[in-house]
């Protein structure tokens, strides 16, 4: 795993961890697993539309090149190989 999704996962499992403490309720139906997957996912879905907005930014935005270029500054932002 590279060290942006390493850090995407410690946050994910702080967040999971800080709604156990609030958790005292015995009522509550708690699901650690259930908060940190939904938390995992919401961090690396926004941060891919930060990678993908960025693109727009740029001067001369041109949205053909967006399209087919967003994927590619995904996988170079969490350091995939293509």
């Amino acid at each position: 795993m590279n060290e942006r999704i390493k850090e995407l996962s410690k946050q994910a499992e702080q967040y999971a961890l800080d709604k156990a403490n609030e958790a005292n309720d015995e009522d509550y139906d708690y699901s650690f697993d259930d908060d940190f997957q939904e938390k995992f996912a919401e961090l690396i879905v926004q941060e891919c539309v930060e990678v993908c907005e960025a693109l727009k930014e740029d001067d001369g935005f041109d949205a053909n090149f967006a399209r087919t270029t967003c994927a590619d500054e995904i996988r170079q932002h969490f350091g995939f190989e293509q």
